[in-house]
């Protein structure tokens, strides 16, 4: 990308009020198209859909930190206004990429904005496919801290209702008349992640709560036999399992036997023959004949996309992978008796030296790394975000300079761009990363070099960005593929 400065302003506080308006007059026009063409629109990667004034300027910042080179509102808005004004079908489009390509491309063609925007979505305009042919139904199996995660982004891009719609929520039944509404309070607030973004009502009656328009159906269950979902209108449907009491193709078939059911993903490490997919990695394995799908862990998930992207550049010989993890709901608050080695002692109060299965589960999805890692867990005294200390042995020599500029353009540039996401920051630390909608966030300020010795710091929310990289999977199975713009030259 062609280096471009902006002036800087006279008065900061005018320029700032400038932008500031512009980007006020993004939202209805990004909402529009939302809603009523199922376009969601981007600032490299960042969503603009559902967001305040603020975070779009954030987004436009995020730009000009990590690419180093200028995006303001001043470029952005005139490509989301000439977006809004075509007749466009179902898309994700970078606004973004669009108008930093309009800066170093169009302008020397002498071409107009609105010109430039419609030669990049040329094919799209009057374009009236949908990513599926109707609506899927979708169950989360269990409502803990996944499964709620996971209701919060089906009920945030529900958009129109065209593509994936929450039906339901099974829970165990507690025999309690507040039951309801306190699931649903939990949904509504979250100590970690904040306010639900939206509304939410309880109709007892009809044993359901309605969040931004969505009736989900709260269903009390003790196992999948119990259940017809049929009888709540429901079919076809997808059962995202969160509860990890079944992790074989056996036990997950249970769901499959229930009327309504059509595929299970389990948001847990597989055990068996069944598929570990990291989206970004090994989705393509998916085929329409998979029924039951793993979505690995959160740790596999931070990991596998950094070393992939590593091992392709300069190759993997071997390493070790030391995660620092936030604790779970796995662990006792006080001590306790607990099954598992030393995870009985109290888990806000210690450091807990435990086992992980990550690094040698990367091996079921990136082949090439079968037998070159160890690994090993360290559950720390934090709710959330976790860290994947990563020490290698590449192929070849190199330094701190190239392995973190080769790292910032597959965050920005590739396809792993979802997956990896990239700090240059030096002061960032964990709790900064709640929310991030990455499997991994490359730390590149932490990352040491030392011939073909490589150490490096990956952050990852392990509940929040693996509930996305679960999303992701989700949409595959249900068939929801989104066309991509600009497109990949």
């Amino acid at each position: 990308m062609t280096e471009r400065k902006r002036a800087r302003p006279a008065d900061y506080f005018a320029d700032w009020k400038e932008r500031e308006a512009l980007a006020e007059g993004m939202i209805p026009l990004v909402g529009k198209l939302y809603r009523n063409n199922n376009v969601k629109t981007y600032i490299y990667g960042q969503a603009l859909v559902n967001k305040s004034v603020l975070e779009i300027m954030q987004a436009h910042r995020f730009v000009r930190q990590v690419e180093q080179n200028e995006l303001s509102e001043f470029e952005t808005f005139p490509v989301i206004k000439a977006l809004a004004a075509l007749d466009l079908g179902t898309a994700h489009i970078d606004a973004g990429r669009i108008a930093v390509g309009y800066e170093t491309e169009g302008k020397a063609q002498g071409v107009s904005v609105d010109e430039y925007v419609k030669s990049q979505v040329s094919d799209l305009i009057g374009a009236s496919a949908e990513p599926t042919r109707e609506p899927r139904d979708v169950i989360l199996y269990g409502f803990g801290r996944i499964g709620r995660l996971m209701a919060r982004l089906l009920i945030e891009k529900a958009g129109g209702g065209e593509n994936l719609r929450l039906k339901a929520v099974v829970v165990r039944p507690s025999g309690k008349e507040d039951d309801l509404v306190k699931r649903a309070s939990l949904l509504q607030r979250d100590s970690v992640h904040g306010q639900f973004r939206g509304t939410i009502r309880v109709d007892e009656e009809r044993s359901s709560f309605v969040a931004n328009g969505n009736e989900i159906k709260v269903i009390y269950a003790g196992s999948p036999q119990e259940i017809d979902y049929t009888e709540y209108g429901i079919k076809d449907a997808i059962v995202v399992d969160n509860t990890g009491k079944w992790r074989d193709r056996d036990g997950l078939s249970q769901h499959l036997a229930c009327p309504g059911v059509a595929k299970v993903i389990l948001t847990a490490p597989g055990k068996g023959d069944l598929k570990n997919i990291v989206y970004g990695i090994n989705d393509g394995e998916i085929s329409d004949d998979d029924a039951i799908i793993s979505a690995a862990s959160c740790t596999t998930n931070a990991i596998a996309p950094p070393l992939k992207a590593l091992d392709d550049e300069f190759q993997v010989i071997n390493g070790h992978v030391e995660t620092v993890h936030a604790y779970t709901n796995d662990q006792n608050l006080i001590d306790n008796y607990h099954s598992a080695k030393r995870r009985g002692r109290s888990a806000p109060l210690n450091m807990v030296l435990t086992e992980t299965g990550a690094a040698k589960a990367v091996g079921k999805v990136l082949p090439q790394m079968q037998g070159k890692l160890t690994g090993n867990a360290i559950r720390v005294p934090t709710p959330n975000v976790s860290m994947a200390i990563m020490k290698l042995t590449l192929g070849r020599e190199t330094t701190v300079e190239e392995v973190n500029e080769y790292m910032r353009k597959v965050a920005l540039h590739s396809p792993l761009r979802k997956q990896i996401d990239y700090s240059n920051s030096p002061e960032v630390v964990s709790s900064d990363f709640v929310g991030s909608r990455h499997a991994c966030i490359y730390d590149s300020e932490a990352t040491i070099v030392n011939g073909s010795s490589a150490v490096i710091y990956c952050w990852y929310d392990n509940e929040f960005g693996y509930s996305c990289q679960v999303h992701r999977i989700l949409e595959k199975m249900a068939g929801v593929d989104y066309a991509i713009y600009p497109k990949e030259s």
